[in-house]
Order: C-alpha cells, then structure tokens, then sequence
C-alpha cells in the first residue's frame, strides 16, 4: 500500500436507501449528493490556499536533489556552456541531523495514572512496542524524518485497518505526505480545523470494481497538482480518492469523528449512512487521525519550514561564487592564442601537441600570435566563498564538532565530546520536540486499541533469552484508564557511548566508588543528571553496604580477639 494513503475500520460500499437500526426503526441516510457537493467546494477551498506550500515542498525536494540550480532566477539561469556546480553543504546538513536523530530512537514508557490501572498501563506498554515494530516503525521514523528536515513538517497517520490480521483488522501506522493532505486555513493546531482531507491516487480498474457506481462518471474534483509534476504523469490510469474527516456534536454534547470516502463527485461510504456508525462515528477518541511533527514551526499554520528554507540562500551564493572560481581557474588553465588570419600558421600542427615542427609562412612576432592572459580572482572571493559556507554551517547548526571534526589543537578525548555534547543542543531541541508528537501518536494507537482490541490476541514481547508471550484485549481498559507516555531515547551513538565512559572514568578518579566516601558520592550525584545515575547510585550504595559489613564483622573478629588477649594474660 503507499504510504499517503489513509485507512480505517469502515465497510466498503455506500450506504443506499433506508435502513434499520440497532432497535429496528428505520434508520435515512444523511449524506447525499448536496452534502458531497459542499464536501468539495470545501476541499477546493482549502486547496487553493495550499498551493503556497505544495509549491514549496516542490521546490524544497529539488534542492535536496542537488537540483537547485533548476530553482534559480532569470539571471542566474543557466547560459550555453556556463558550469552549474553542484557542493553538498546542504545535503551533508540534513544527513547530520537525520543520524542524530536516528541516534535516539524513541522507545515508549507507560505509566499509569492510579494504582488501580497498574496491570492496564503494564500490559499496554509492553504490548505498544509491539504494535510499532509490526508496523516496521523504526522505517517509518526515518522517512518521517528526511521529509521534517527537507520541508519542515513529518505527518503520521494511526488508522484502523480491517484488512490486516485475516480480515481481524489490526492498527496501520504511515507516514503522510504533506501534498496530500488539506486543513483550513489560519489555524495554528490540525486539531482545530473544521474538516480534514486525505487524497490518494488509487487504480482506476480496483476502484470500479469495488465501486461499481463509479463506472461512466466524469471527474467533478480538481486533480492535485502533485501528480503531474517533474516531467511524469502519476494519475494516468488513476482516479482521485478523497477521504473526508469532519466533527459532529451528539445530543449529549460529546463530539463523535465521522468519515466519507468520495471519488469522482461521488459518495462511496460514510459513517453517517450506517446505521451501526451514525451516533457513533468511526474513532471514539473523536480526533483526526494525524499528528504532526513540526520542525521550525510558522504562526498562522499547523506547519513549519525545514533545514531547507534555512540554508538555500547561502547554499546559492556558494555555488554562484564556486562556478566564478571554477570557470576563471579552468581559463586559466587552458592556454589559448590571438592570431591574426595572416599569420600563416598551420593549425592542425599548432594545435598537435605531438607535432614537433610547426610550419608558418612568413614572419612571426607577437603582433601576430600573441598568447591569451587570463587575470586570476583575488583571494578575495575565495574567503567571501568560504564565508557563505560558515554561514551556512551556523545557520543549520551543522559545526565542524557535530561532524566529529575538531580544530585549534583540541585532542583530548572528554574535551572533543564536550565540544560535541554542546554543539548538539539544537538537535536535542528538534529531538525533544518529535518525542513530543510521538507520544500523541501513542496516545492515538492506545486509544484505537481501546475500541478495537476486544478479542484476546497473542504478543511476543521482547525480553531475555527470546522474550516472552502475553494474551491480551481491551477488556483490560475499559473505557477508564488514562495512561501518562513518556519516551526513553534507544542510545545507539557512539558519541553518546564515549560520553559515558568518561564520565565513569571521572567518577571514578574522583573517588566516587570508594565505599568510604559513599555518603559525599551519593549526595554529589543527586545533584546531577545523567543516563544511568540511578545504576551508578546502586552501585555505590551496594558497595556501601558491603564494606559497612565487612567493617563490621572486621571489629567484631578484633573485639573477639581482644576479649581472648585480656583472658590470657589473667
């Protein structure tokens, strides 16, 4: 399945007619073709205000090809013969922070609310690693984070998918592509807009087969710009497939989250015309099911701008100033001649590095072969170039010591981990900020595992010797348990890993394990903070409590001793 496309837990076809109800009372369908034609006037609306930004992520995916000179303007558009060099100061930028961040994968933490959901928020944690690992997560994160970097926003998508498990259904976890999803216009959350709509291109031949309304209707929706765009025609043999999310009051006064499915101007399901899902809606969790991930976030706009934005203007500069430099050094390294047409020199000879004779005809002097001199740049414009590609550095935040490159005679080992550790507090930011979006994507899954998982299923949960395995269903859950996520980052650099062994081995040459100072280490470390602070307080309170034992059986052997000396001298 591609990536864009949105899932749910919803029949196939559309509703048609009256219905019966849960009770047997005939139940109308309320959306029809009125409804699906104001559905679209509202898609078309929140498309055309998009457009800014599907021009830009367009735009951004070119610089992040090295195809940025395709982006340039008029006057610096590519002449005949002109070079269009191509340094990779951006691209090496965002691979930088991409490792980073791949570096401290999240790994989930659940925690309960009351003592009384503590079975509940264990079982549910083991089980949500679980979940992201069948959905190859670790794949997904990565993906995610190239499309944060490039255009500024990663969007997830948690869905109910029926067709998983042997028709069971099961949770779908994706990435979305920010091309093809829409919201309204001038808010700042996605959770505030009026409606949401996810686009897809689905085959065309599949889609009448399972709809068969289909068949002989004309488009009616704007096709998105996407499809067509670098040369290529994604949509030949493809119809638009609109999936629409919008909000409905209950008479109680809680919201229920409601779907329709259209394609071609036309109906192909919606929650509201079937009976079982009409008061219900599809999610109880009554939330779009999408969360973003915003890298420099814009007022006014759910989204953000990434890396690319940042740096594209000294990344332009760089390579104007390279192709200056590279065409004036090439000239300069090609020698080349005046020569008046009554020269009389043979060509083809002159030209023959071989030839070891040249043949002319009548005198030559330098008014009539003179050689070419090409004024080299000043250095100059090689500092201005080295400039910009500092700025560019700064402004990304990508320094030579977050490349693990040092300078000024920098060769201690802590010193070139503490330039690194400092140097990497943007990427925690921007770390900090995807765990924040994260746990509301496992707040989402948790929530589909609610209303979803009320058949036992078997887990394997990873663990020792092969791990373990669990039976589990919502019957654990019920509709009370509120659960607390918080996210441990998987430690996977090896920065990270020379960071620690040298602060064990400063622990140490400070004397922190010396059992006689325990009570000074362990008041130092309680005003520290570090990744296993708690293992290395126990294991001073551990070597604490051992040598208090050995002291004291040591005095008491002395104490016994003595009591014999004093009864042998009486």
């Amino acid at each position: 399945m591609r990536e864009n496309e949105s899932f749910s837990g919803i029949a196939g076809g559309a509703s048609k007619g009256a219905h019966l109800d849960g009770s047997g009372a005939e139940f109308a369908p309320r959306i029809g073709q009125e409804q699906v034609r104001e559905a679209l006037d509202t898609f078309s609306r929140y498309r055309r205000a998009k457009l800014p930004l599907e021009q830009r992520i367009v735009e951004d995916e070119l610089w992040w090809k090295l195809r940025h000179w395709e982006c340039f303007g008029k006057e610096t558009a590519k002449a005949a013969g002109r070079l269009e060099p191509k340094s990779g100061w951006l691209f090496n930028s965002i691979l930088g922070k991409h490792a980073d961040a791949m570096d401290n994968f999240p790994e989930p933490n659940v925690l309960a609310r009351e003592p009384s959901d503590e079975r509940a928020a264990e079982a549910v944690g083991a089980v949500l690693p679980v979940i992201y690992e069948q959905n190859d997560f670790e794949q997904t994160y990565s993906d995610a984070w190239w499309y944060k970097l490039k255009h500024g926003t990663a969007a997830y998508g948690a869905f109910w998918d029926r067709s998983l498990r042997d028709g069971r259904g099961d949770i779908r976890v994706t990435r979305l592509d920010l091309l093809n999803i829409y919201w309204e216009p001038g808010i700042s959350d996605i959770q505030d807009s009026q409606e949401l709509f996810i686009v897809s291109m689905r085959p065309t031949d599949q889609l009448e087969a399972n709809y068969p309304q289909l068949a002989g209707r004309g488009s009616g929706v704007p096709e998105a710009g996407r499809w067509a765009w670098e040369g290529r025609d994604e949509s030949e043999g493809k119809t638009l497939v609109i999936d629409r999310y919008y909000r409905r009051t209950r008479p109680d006064g809680s919201v229920a989250l409601h779907f329709c499915k259209i394609a071609r101007d036309t109906l192909l399901y919606a929650t509201e015309n079937d009976p079982l899902l009409a008061e219900r809606g599809l999610y109880d969790h009554g939330r779009y099911p999408v969360v973003l991930d915003v890298l420099y976030p814009e007022e006014g706009t759910p989204v953000g701008f990434g890396v690319v934005a940042v740096a594209k203007d000294p990344q332009m500069y760089i390579d104007l100033l390279g192709r200056g430099i590279l065409e004036n050094a090439l000239q300069a390294s090609r020698v080349r001649y005046f020569a008046k047409k009554s020269a009389g020199v043979n060509r083809e000879q002159f030209l023959d590095l071989n030839e070891p004779i040249v043949d002319v005809e009548g005198d030559i002097d330098e008014e009539k072969l003179r050689q070419i001199t090409v004024s080299t740049l000043p250095q100059i414009y090689v500092n201005i170039m080295q400039m910009k590609v500092d700025e560019l550095k700064e402004t990304s935040a990508n320094r030579d010591f977050s490349q693990g490159s040092v300078s000024g005679g920098v060769t201690a080992a802590a010193a070139i981990s503490a330039l690194q550790e400092a140097g990497s507090k943007t990427s925690r930011d921007m770390i900090a900020a995807s765990y924040r979006s994260y746990v509301s994507l496992c707040g989402l899954i948790i929530e589909l595992v609610r209303q979803f998982y009320d058949e036992p299923r078997w887990f394997r949960v990873a663990g020792a010797e092969g791990g373990r395995f669990i039976e589990f269903s919502n019957a654990l859950m019920g509709r009370s348990p509120v659960f607390d996520v918080y996210v441990r980052p998987q430690k996977r650099s090896a920065y990270t890993k020379l960071a620690q062994n040298e602060l064990a081995r400063e622990l140490y040459s400070l004397g922190f394990f010396k059992p006689e100072l325990a009570s000074q280490a362990l008041a130092a470390l309680e005003l520290m903070e570090f990744d296993g602070k708690e293992k290395a307080a126990d294991v001073i309170a551990k070597n604490a409590a051992r040598y208090a034992a050995q002291t004291a059986a040591a005095t008491a052997v002395a104490a016994q001793q003595k009591n014999v000396d004093g009864q042998m001298q009486i």
